[in-house]
Parts: structure tokens; sequence; C-alpha cells
């Protein structure tokens, strides 16, 4: 069963018959009558069961009780003031922590760079960084240990919602001296080739098979490394072939460590969401990140 809690009003009438030690003069600078101030000081003093003020014809004074609950009393008005002030917008944006998961690669090259931008944008806010899969950073947004999440894993969850942040393109690519000792053009020269993708259920190569062209391959072995990293260590040293975010290999395209594969084939396209539960009430915090998020090219 819950405490029964004294009033506002009848706190204040209270501080101000304290301050003043005079009844008559406290109901004037509350704006009540005497008897109405006196009456929601006995029923204060009936609440906490405590008698507040000892009173005779020609003294007020404080009681052992009503000392001890003076300076709770200033605090609990001081705190009603500022509740107000916060509901009308001028104590600015208020103290706050959120833990931000993301994939390792991303997270050291994007992610990190933007927080001191994320924390100039949100004044008071406390940003904890999580690393982890995909899978894992939405199971772990849905059970609330973390707040939230920038990653391109599909939402299927009814539980979960997103702010889009930016297009993630990928490309098949290889090492050059593994095509040109074993081209891959066409879909019968696969079978020559290993795939190095993340998870099982080939979470990567999906974005060309099911890509407008709906190239299905018949790898002659499959290859699971949990992280695009390793992955793209492997392809460079030509261990296999792979689909991998197009900003994550540019720099190896550009400088010929890998080379792009079947490029006449239209690959997804899929976009890096921040994601949190959609029971959350601060999606206009997630809304604010996302902005800040958006002015920073994807590296």
């Amino acid at each position: 069963m819950s405490e029964s809690l004294p009033s506002l009003e009848a706190l204040r009438c209270f501080a101000e018959a304290a301050r003043l030690l005079n009844f008559r003069a406290a109901a004037r600078a509350v704006g009540l009558t005497p008897a109405a101030l006196g009456q929601r000081i006995r029923q204060l003093e009936e609440l906490l069961d405590a008698k507040l003020f000892h009173r005779t014809t020609r003294t007020v004074t404080l009681t052992e009780e009503g000392l001890a609950l003076l300076p709770y009393a200033h605090r609990a008005l001081e705190a009603a003031s500022e509740c107000v002030r916060a509901g009308r917008g001028e104590v600015g944006p208020p103290p706050m922590e959120l833990t931000v998961g993301t994939r390792h690669e991303l997270g050291l090259s994007w992610v990190m760079p933007l927080l001191p931008r994320l924390r100039r944008a949100q004044p008071g806010l406390t940003v904890h960084v999580y690393f982890g899969s995909g899978p894992d950073l939405i199971h772990r947004v849905r059970t609330l240990q973390i707040d939230c999440a920038v990653t391109s894993s599909m939402l299927t969850d009814p539980k979960l919602d997103a702010v889009r942040l930016h297009e993630e393109r990928y490309v098949f690519v290889g090492a050059p001296k593994l095509v040109r000792a074993a081209p891959l053009h066409k879909p019968a020269d696969a079978p020559r080739h290993t795939l190095i993708d993340v998870t099982a259920d080939l979470s990567l190569y999906r974005y060309l098979r099911d890509g407008p062209s709906s190239t299905e391959l018949h790898f002659g072995k499959v290859l699971r490394m949990g992280t695009i990293a390793a992955i793209r260590h492997l392809v460079i040293r030509g261990e296999g072939v792979a689909v991998l975010p197009e900003y994550f290999v540019r720099p190896d395209l550009e400088a010929g460590r890998l080379a792009r594969l079947m490029p006449h084939v239209e690959l997804l396209s899929d976009y890096f969401r921040l994601v949190f539960r959609g029971d959350d009430p601060r999606r206009t915090v997630y809304e604010r990140i996302a902005q800040v998020m958006l002015v920073d090219p994807l590296k």
C-alpha cells in the first residue's frame, strides 16, 4: 500500500509559517485566510501524526518535528518549481546516459569519431558504446541490455522501431591474383571458389543472391568468419570471395588489393538504422542523434 504524501500547498503554508513565525502574516504571503492556512497545517500534522508548531497567544515556534521537516519541505518546493521550469523547457536538456551498440568495425571507423559531435548536439548526454554482432545487438536492444544500436540487420520484431541512417551498398569481391588464376564471371565458375560470410544463414551473400538479378551461386566451400574485418583479411589473402559493404572495402578497391566480381550483377542495398524499442519514450532523442549521424559520411 502506497504511503500518503503531503500536498505542495500544505508544505508551502508550513514553510511560510516557519519563516515568519506568524500565521496571519504567513496567510497573507500565500494568499489564504488565516483559517484556511491553519486548516492546511492541521491536515499536514494529521498526515504526519506530528505536531509542527508550538503556539501561544504571543508566540509561534517550531517543534523538533517541525525543525526536522523544514529543510525537506524547502527541497520539495524547490523540486516542484524545477518541475514547472522543466515542463516549460526552461532548464535545458536533462542529463542522460545511453548505451549504443554497434559492430566493431563500424564503431571504430564511424560511431566513435562522432561521439564529440553527439555530446555537443545533446548537452548532458553521456554515451557508452557496446560492440557486438548484428543479431546480438538486436537481442540486447529488445531485452533492455542496451538502449539502441546502429545496425543494418533486418528488423522483424514488432517490439523494435528504428530511424534510418546512411545507405549501405555492397560489392562482390575477391583478390586479383585469385580471380586471375580462377576467373569468376558466371555461375558455372562458382564451384571453384570458397565463399566467406559472417553467419550460417549467409547474411552477406543474400545481398547478391536476392538482388534484382536473383543470382544463385553454388560455391565449392563456405567459411564463416564472424566479422567483416576477418572476412576482408582472408579475401585479400586470396582464400575466398565475399560480399562486403562497399564503404568498408573502398580503399582496397582503389588500391587494387581487391577486385569487383561479376560487376554486371546488381546487388541489393540496405540502410543502417538506429534501432530502439518501440515503447522507449526517448524517440525524439534518437531522432536528434540520427540527424547528427547523417551529417558525417559513412566511413
